[in-house]
Parts: structure tokens; sequence; C-alpha cells
């Protein structure tokens, strides 16, 4: 009769290990379902207040509360939930409780899976509705017309400077800016396979090209390089074709159905694009706002520019960027895109604008918005 095998002090272990497992899992359950029970309540709610904006004519996205929400709750986090995940946990819960108030369209520099679709997406969350369009001034048109509720424009790369055609349309259209995204450009290299000795041929915009040749070089010498009218046609021709890598956004990996080869193949690690949202409402001040104004001054007036400018320093206006464009129709002559701190309601920025206004020719203030959080520091990813 064979001798039954006692468990030994391992097995004992690892036994005693599984059912604390399984107790720890069945507290991580109870948990999810008390959040999702939250969840709704808070859902409730939000179709309280929606139907109260309706009632009163306030419009469904409000920027500021958003932030505020945010920042509280990032203030009052006792840990060990990191803070950096807060937004993005929540900024996916205001999105899909906001849009059952009403949905909120944002156009966007198309097409699907560029950076500035990212950047649109890490703004206002997945339950946004996303509207491509093929160029920038197509994007104003889409909210002048009320094919979406917003816009987002890339504006200006800290490796090729301000985005020209986003400037000229701002200064055309009567709509505002009303918020920034600052993204940092992370390039990725994907592919049907992810394999990169299935790599035959690399594709991608020019730009991304350009900002990844050092590593194309060091790392896949001798491999044709294609251009693409964007990252996401690039993108798209690796679907197609299994020797096609595109150098594109991550976000293009879940659209296109790829895999990634290597992750974050720019040469230069500091490279953001700063985004404007654009609409017809300016949000209420916060503590960080930015002002964009633009003007005109007489071409034959000597010292018309430094006489324009005087009033921010006299009134302590910090301007944080100057712009020149020439007008349209009228050679040799200029437009002057000026940032500066505050809020155009602010005391000193009132003061600074009644004053400049009164040497220009000419005068519109662009928009007051919060800056983008971390501004300065890298975020994830930008660009087109």
């Amino acid at each position: 009769m064979s001798e039954r095998i006692k468990p030994g002090p391992a097995s004992a272990v690892a036994g005693s290990d599984d059912a604390e497992l399984a107790r720890l899992r069945a507290v991580i359950d109870a948990e999810d379902d008390a959040i999702l029970e939250r969840l709704n309540r808070r859902a409730q709610q939000v179709l309280e207040v929606g139907r109260l904006k309706a009632r009163r004519g306030l419009p469904v996205y409000d920027r500021s509360r958003e932030s505020a929400i945010v920042e509280r709750l990032t203030a009052a986090n006792t840990g060990p939930f990191p803070d950096v995940a807060l937004p993005a946990v929540f900024r996916e819960v205001i999105s899909a409780t906001r849009s059952l108030e009403a949905p909120l369209s944002v156009a966007y520099l198309g097409p699907e899976a560029t950076f500035c679709h990212q950047a649109s997406r890490e703004r206002f969350g997945g339950s946004a509705s996303f509207v491509p369009v093929r160029s920038i001034p197509d994007v104003f048109g889409a909210v002048e017309r009320g094919a979406a509720d917003l816009g987002v424009v890339p504006v200006e790369n800290t490796t090729e400077g301000v985005v020209t055609q986003a400037l000229d349309a701002l200064a055309e259209s009567e709509l505002v800016a009303g918020g920034e995204i600052v993204l940092r450009i992370s390039h990725h290299l994907l592919s049907r396979s992810g394999r990169r000795e299935d790599v035959q041929r690399v594709a991608s915009h020019p730009q991304p090209l350009a900002q990844c040749r050092e590593w194309l070089d060091r790392e896949l010498p001798g491999v044709p390089r294609i251009e693409t009218a964007s990252t996401a046609a690039a993108a798209s021709l690796a679907q197609e074709d299994p020797g096609v890598a595109a150098i594109a956004s991550s976000l293009a990996t879940e659209t296109y159905g790829l895999e990634t080869v290597e992750a974050c193949i720019e040469d230069r690690r500091d490279n953001t694009t700063r985004f404007l949202v654009i609409g017809r409402e300016l949000p209420e001040p916060s503590d960080r706002d930015l002002t964009c104004a633009v003007f005109t001054v007489r071409k034959d007036e000597s010292g018309a520019l430094y006489r324009l400018l005087e009033p921010f320093a006299r009134h302590g206006v910090n301007l944080t960027a100057i712009h020149c464009r020439p007008m349209k129709g009228k050679p040799w002559e200029y437009l002057f895109f000026v940032d500066m701190e505050g809020h155009r309601d602010d005391a000193a920025v009132r003061a600074a604008l009644t004053d400049a206004a009164e040497y220009a020719f000419s005068h519109r203030v662009l928009g007051s918005f919060a800056r983008a959080p971390g501004r300065g520091r890298a975020a994830e990813e930008g660009g087109r």
C-alpha cells in the first residue's frame, strides 16, 4: 500500500498565497462594483446639470470647471494612487458623463490618428465626437458653420516654429482661442508584424522622417524612405503592405491595427507642439491665463512698434511671444501677434491693451485661456 505524500512547507506557503490572492481579488472586485455604482450616481447628477444648462442656454463644455475638478482631486489625493494618473482617469470620466448632456464635436486637422487627433483626444477624452478635416482653414470653417462645437489646430512647434497658416486663419476668423494643448512629439515605428527584420521601407510625413533621421541612419541604414501626406497616410500604407513600417503616433496602432517595431525613435526628446482650441466662447479667468492679441501699426510712423509694446512693460505685463505675419493684399505691411501672461479682464492686461490700442492702427483680442497643465514640461505626444 502506497504511503500518502504530505505537502511540504513550500506547497503549504503556495496554498496560503493562493488563498490570499483570491481574497484580495475579491476585495478589488467589490471596490470596482462600488466605483461603478458611484459613476452612475455621478452620471445622474450630470444629467440634472445638463437640464439646467439647457434651460439657461449655457454651453455643455466648461473647461474651467473640468480643470478645477482635476486640480481639486489631485490636491486632495493621499495616495497610493499616483497623482500623474488622475488627469487621464478623470478626463475619461468627465468626457463620458459630458456626453450624456449633449455630444461634444471637435474638428481637428486629420486624417484619423494624426498627432492633432491624439492631442484632441488627450484634451476632450474618448467620448467626444471627433471630426477630421483636410486643412487648418477647414477646422475654422467647420466650427464657423456649426459642423463642430470646437476645433483643434497646431500653432507652434519648438523645432519648426510657428504654424503660419493657423495664425493667419485665427486673424481672419471671428472665432476665439479658448484653450491650449502642449504635447511632446514622440514618434513610433509601426508595422503589421512589429518585427524589425520585416521592414523593407519606412514611410511618413517629411517632418517625422527628418526628426528621426539619426535613428533611421543608425538602426535601419540603407532602408528606403517614402514621404507621405501625413503620418496617418503612412500608417494606412503600412496596414496594406507588410514590408512598410510607418513613423506615426501610438494612436495609429489602435486605429490601423499595427504593432510597435520601436517606440520613441525621435532624435530630440525636447520637441513639443502647441495646439489651440478654437470656438465661440471664452472661458472664465483662472490663475494661469494667457491672452493672445493681434495688432497692425502705421508703416510710415517712426517708432510705431516701440510705442505699441511699451504699455505692456509699463503695466508690468509679461510678453511671452511676438510673431510677425505679412498682411494679405497689402505688400510690406504686417500683422503683429502678441502673447501675454494674464487674462484680458485682469486690470493690468486690460490697461495695457487699452493703451496699446491707442497707438495701433487696428487691434483685436484673439483669446484668453488657461495655459496647458505642465506648460514648459514634456507631455506625452504631439505634432502632426
